[in-house]
């Protein structure tokens, strides 16, 4: 049982910070104002990590490397801790420990797709001139304006974010299954 509970504990902690990482990246590169509350909020959290792999790591073309090598990072830790408490030696599977750590980043940044997709669908429905709209509507927009251009809207009605859930979660169950293949135990 306490094998379970630590599990649970790192799971949510590290998918968490990770999706923090990835969301500092993804802000960036869609230009996000940085006194925006949501960026601010996420640079608070991730700064110890990011800003000194700034030192070492510049972002190229508006992609914001740090953010992403530090959630890569985060990932192998994570992956590391999983692997010491299913009781595997993790050296002995590194090069194997580092492909799932990759594919944990994969499947944190599906999982925040997923979540503001449907974060920024309900809000529509439910609260359309809430603040936190526009912010949502920049975040998913390059997401979801390809999708809309391939399915009509029905009677004003975007069904977009409903394409999207579907590749996401497609998308997470092949990312799943090959973490599984790999190390014989779920990430």
């Amino acid at each position: 049982m306490f094998g379970e509970i630590a599990r649970f504990l790192l799971n949510t902690v590290f998918t968490l910070f990770g999706a923090a990482l990835l969301l500092r990246a993804w802000l960036q590169f869609v230009r996000m104002p940085a006194y925006n509350p949501v960026s601010h909020a996420v640079q608070q959290v991730t700064n110890w990590l990011v800003l000194p792999l700034r030192h070492v790591i510049p972002g190229v073309r508006g992609i914001d490397w740090a953010s992403i090598v530090a959630a890569l990072i985060a990932s192998v830790a994570y992956v590391l801790l999983m692997v010491t408490l299913a009781g595997v030696d993790p050296l002995g599977a590194l090069p194997t420990l580092l492909i799932v750590a990759l594919l944990t980043v994969i499947k944190w940044a599906l999982n925040l797709a997923l979540w503001l997709t449907i974060l920024m669908a309900l809000l529509s429905w439910l609260n359309p001139n809430s603040p936190a709209m526009p912010v949502l509507y920049q975040l998913t927009a390059p997401l979801l304006n390809p999708l809309r251009r391939i399915v009509p809207q029905l009677g004003g009605l975007d069904l977009s974010p409903i394409l999207l859930f579907v590749i996401v979660q497609i998308l997470l169950m092949v990312v799943t299954r090959a973490a599984v293949s790999l190390t014989l135990f779920g990430i």
